[in-house]
């Protein structure tokens, strides 16, 4: 028997994982020209990853963009030659029927004086009426023309569509460069250079930068031992003796019912250095704690997990079945809650013995 401060701990093992991971594919289907980077190297967000053929994207966007500089021409020659023109014949127009019908009003007057003849007269009504159609002409050329006109308004919408049109052939000129989205370590690389690639299918993966978790499946008969925010320690198993803090930040609400396992959660505030993607680690998770325990080497607990543990206590030289109340059990020991004291002598280890019988050698406990 001993009496000392006793940590209880829940041992498992698990694996290390990020919280998430990002598959890397490309958009459009292409030929792989260049891949300037290697599985299991660190990349920096927008950092090219995977290159493809881009010479029919780049004269499409060419194209695009030519078919924009005129479209915008136009536009331009419409606002600044052909409406300040039709502008100005409009005017023109105006005064010209103005003119007309001046001349019509004097020689109307001129025929009631007999001073013209009907010839003359009707030459002035068909100035008039050549006049007026010039002027409704320019009119109609002037409103075609104008800011508000169909000639702008089909110029306007043709800057917007040979815009939009570019814009669509850079944005594909551009899925011809695969980039990194964050940060990360790239774990898997499933292409290479001369590779006919096309959307859906993954490339690389790329573990990214972030919190890193250990993944852990717990026993289910612990799970009410369990409780977040309760410290860990854990190891790698490439890495047995390094040992790093954790904390329980997740349990599963779920059981798997095939494995009777729950899985939990842990975060890892500085993880070594030397702790990668995937690695198998074992965790010891800090379930309890009590100070001054009263302790017990659990070989020497008979029926310790049934409702009513005991021990053979050595009295007066022979063996007693002696009954017990146990706390806290971890790590080959048991914290003894009643019916031991301090000094106490029991049998440890799995020998046979009838209560009462005279015990010639007693293993001590430590």
């Amino acid at each position: 028997m001993i009496q000392r401060d006793f940590l209880q701990t829940v041992v498992a093992s698990g694996h290390v994982e990020t919280p998430h991971r990002a598959d890397i594919g490309v958009q459009i289907t292409g030929v792989v020209v260049r891949i300037p980077v290697a599985e299991g190297q660190t990349v920096k967000a927008g950092d090219l990853l995977v290159e493809l053929d881009a010479v029919e994207l780049q004269a499409n966007e060419r194209q695009a963009a030519l078919a924009m500089v005129q479209a915008q021409d136009r536009l331009r020659q419409l606002r600044e030659v052909q409406a300040p023109v039709a502008e100005q014949n409009l005017r023109q127009a105006q005064v010209t029927l103005e003119n007309a019908r001046s001349t019509l009003r004097r020689n109307q007057d001129l025929f009631v004086k007999n001073f013209i003849s009907d010839a003359a007269l009707d030459d002035s009504r068909k100035a008039v009426d050549l006049a007026d159609a010039q002027m409704r002409s320019a009119q109609n050329q002037f409103d075609t023309a104008g800011t508000q006109g169909s000639d702008t308004a089909l110029a306007q919408a043709s800057v917007a569509q040979t815009h939009a049109s570019l814009q669509a052939a850079r944005a594909r000129t551009g899925y011809a460069q695969v980039r990194s989205p964050r940060d990360g370590t790239l774990i898997a690389r499933n292409v290479e250079v001369g590779d006919v690639v096309q959307p859906g299918k993954v490339l690389m993966t790329l573990s990214p930068t972030g919190q890193t978790q250990l993944i852990v499946d717990i026993d289910e008969k612990n799970l009410h031992f369990l409780a977040l925010g309760q410290k860990a320690l854990a190891s790698a198993d490439a890495f047995a003796q390094q040992r790093f803090s954790a904390e329980l930040t997740y349990i599963n609400p779920g059981v798997n019912a095939q494995t009777g396992a729950v899985q939990v959660k842990l975060d890892v505030s500085a993880p070594p250095v030397n702790l990668r993607q995937d690695m198998t680690v074992s965790v010891d998770i800090e379930v309890a704690r009590h100070a001054q325990a009263l302790l017990l080497a659990s070989s020497a607990v008979r029926d310790a997990d049934s409702a009513a543990p005991w021990v053979f206590l050595v009295k007066d030289g022979r063996a007693q079945r002696h009954p017990l109340r146990l706390g806290l059990r971890s790590g080959g020991w048991a914290e003894v809650l009643e019916g031991l004291r301090v000094g106490d002598k029991v049998i440890d280890g799995v020998a046979a013995f009838e209560s009462g019988e005279r015990v010639h050698a007693i293993a001590h406990t430590e």
